[in-house]
């Protein structure tokens, strides 16, 4: 099964230090090496949102000043089963720190 992983962080939050980013690095290397990490990555912060109601169809450019979390990136991985996505998240968070990951089944198109 695969689940897509987004993270969302406080908007301003601090840069990762050079600890956090070797951490961050040998973690995304093993889920490679084991086929559990399909693709990854980082999200610029802003971007137009797309908004309809009916026939109508609205875009707003962001970045949105109300804003006060944002989501900073995403993981696409392969996983047998809901309990280990959610096992690979809790250690995800762990290197990352305070912040919040939402985890969401990718079915395809066809029942699942």
């Amino acid at each position: 099964m695969r689940y897509l992983m987004t993270t969302k962080e406080s908007v301003g939050a601090a840069a990762p230090d050079e600890k956090l980013m070797a951490e961050m690095a040998a973690f995304v290397e093993e889920l490679t090496s084991a086929g559990v990490l399909l693709a990854t990555g980082g999200l610029m912060p802003g971007g137009p949102r797309v908004a309809s109601r009916g026939d109508d169809i609205t875009v707003t450019d962001g970045p949105f000043t109300e804003a006060k979390e944002a989501v900073v990136g995403f993981a696409l991985v392969e996983c047998r089963s809901k309990e280990e996505a959610i096992e690979v998240a809790r250690r995800f968070r762990r290197i990352a720190g305070d912040g919040e990951s939402l985890i969401q089944e990718v079915f395809d198109g066809c029942g699942g």
